[in-house]
């Protein structure tokens, strides 16, 4: 027998409580913030991922909000700059404080026979934060999750078209539902002013569905959505899986919480079904 590789927490006690029981406890407070919410079957969903303190309160508006199936698939931006350009994980378990979470290496062998532009790279995951900070939601809404991550540090338009034309194709092959999670943040380091306008204009194509006026926008308009790419893909995978709406659940800046508001990060929360 081979061991199973283990990709342990890289924030774990910094964005969010390296204690488990801890750490349940502060998900639930987030996920339990939005009441008598009725959960909804939903083809993808952008979520924030900064400390829980500032964009957990986000997060939990958006998964408490949706049914959330056995298997996921989380994009996130590659903040680090290490490794492929289109980097997957299709072995192991990712460790979190609440257990471990393995990967579907189905799904993913999937994924990299349809897109040739994936990678298979660790490295690229070790020390990102923008996935890791999702699964303790996920876990705690889907006792069963299994996932497989995707960190993209490419900016070009084709890639992350051609990336969500494939993931489309792909889950449309399996008998079970996929949720497709885009790890975000949206506008960073400008006023709370400057930020609420420029995240609004990234919005407005997100909720019409629009991979590519949202490409515009945050390109022309120099809004620093650091996970762009993960959007785009999932709104191009959502549309040619047949989406039809897109609701955004929860907004805030980190100056809502930190009551700093000449420097802040804009945090979106939506549900695309």
């Amino acid at each position: 027998m081979t061991a199973t590789l283990i990709r342990h927490p890289a924030v774990a006690g910094r964005f969010y409580p390296r204690d488990g029981k801890s750490l349940r406890e502060e998900v639930r407070t987030y996920l339990s913030q939005t009441p008598d919410q009725k959960p909804v079957r939903a083809l993808g969903c952008i979520v924030p991922h900064a400390g829980y303190m500032y964009s957990g309160h986000v997060a939990g508006a958006v998964f408490a909000g949706l049914e959330i199936p056995q298997l996921c698939l989380v994009m996130c931006p590659n903040h680090t700059g290490v490794g492929r350009a289109l980097a997957i994980a299709s072995e192991g378990a990712w460790e979190t404080p609440l257990g471990d979470v393995p990967i579907d290496g189905a799904f993913a062998a999937a994924l990299k026979q349809r897109c040739p532009l994936l990678h298979e790279d660790s490295a690229a995951h070790r020390s990102e934060h923008a996935a890791e900070v999702e699964l303790p939601f996920l876990q705690t809404r889907q006792p069963q999750l299994r996932f497989v991550p995707i960190a993209l540090g490419t900016g070009h338009f084709e890639d992350l078209e051609q990336l969500g034309s494939a993931i489309a194709d792909v889950i449309a092959a399996q008998h079970n539902q996929v949720l497709i999670v885009a790890s975000s943040d949206m506008n960073h380091y400008e006023s709370d002013a400057i930020t609420r306008v420029k995240d609004h204009s990234a919005i407005e194509p997100i909720l019409r569905l629009d991979a590519r006026a949202l490409y515009d926008v945050v390109t022309q308009q120099h809004i620093s959505m650091c996970g762009f790419g993960p959007a785009v893909v999932m709104l191009t995978a959502a549309k040619k899986l047949s989406a039809t709406s897109a609701e955004l659940v929860k907004y805030a800046t980190s100056g809502d919480i930190s009551g700093d508001l000449d420097t802040v990060v804009g945090y979106a929360g939506v549900i695309v079904r």
